[in-house]
């Protein structure tokens, strides 16, 4: 690494040294969440470049947090966590309840990556609270300066759900709208799907058993339920 070591002996310090450069602990989450491949953890992660992953990786790889494999099978490279990654699991729990407690709602969810949200939205869809039959939805974010607005979910019975922002031209299921701060905060445990539809920030419509069964289906954090969680005002 190039930045200059605290030269303290804490052993806290030292962790610091090791996990402080930035973007190598989102990528140790992503990577936790079951992202393996470069691209993949790219999108999960969001606003990195390829240059500055490739060079994350290098280092994590270096400092013995994650693990290099070719998979015969598929011919992909894809990263995965060493044992010295995996232990520290509960302090990154630790961290992630502090923060849904402590830091203001409205901080953390100012600069949510769009894209990120989607990733992970489709990766951790609730896909058994579906109806069993092909489902398309809409996603349309209102915020100004997106590079692009527009998402469809494609999922169809026992195959993995796809994300587009190109139109599939196919008849839609179901049309969601809203600001990107809205659907993170419900996702994420901030707000629920009452409320931002209450507040008009996020606004349905369609097939009305998607509707009623979108708390169901709609992935939230395994830290919404924290308690005593900072809300969006």
């Amino acid at each position: 690494m190039s930045t200059k070591p605290y030269g303290l002996i804490c052993p806290i310090t030292k962790a610091c040294e090791l996990l402080e450069p930035r973007w190598t602990i989102p990528i140790l989450i992503e990577i936790w969440s079951g992202s393996s491949r470069f691209n993949d953890i790219r999108r999960g992660v969001g606003n990195i470049s390829p240059t500055l992953l490739s060079k994350r990786l290098s280092e994590m790889e270096a400092n013995g947090l994650i693990e290099r494999e070719e998979n015969q099978r598929t011919g992909y490279t894809e990263y995965v966590r060493t044992q010295s990654a995996v232990e520290l699991e509960p302090a990154l729990n630790a961290m992630a309840v502090w923060a849904q407690k402590n830091i203001i709602a409205d901080v953390a969810l100012s600069e949510t990556n769009h894209d990120a949200l989607m990733w992970k939205l489709r990766r951790s869809l609730v896909a058994n609270e579906l109806p069993a039959m092909r489902i398309v939805i809409k996603f349309h974010f209102t915020d100004d300066n997106l590079d692009y607005n527009t998402y469809w979910l494609l999922k169809q019975p026992g195959v993995a759900a796809e994300l587009c922002i190109d139109d599939p031209e196919v008849d839609i299921n179901l049309f969601i709208e809203s600001t990107v701060a809205s659907l993170a905060a419900v996702m994420t445990g901030r707000s629920s799907l009452s409320r931002e539809l209450e507040r008009e920030h996020l606004f349905v419509s369609g097939d009305q058993e998607l509707i009623e069964t979108m708390p169901n289906w709609l992935p939230r954090s395994d830290y919404a339920d924290v308690r005593d969680v900072s809300m969006a005002n």
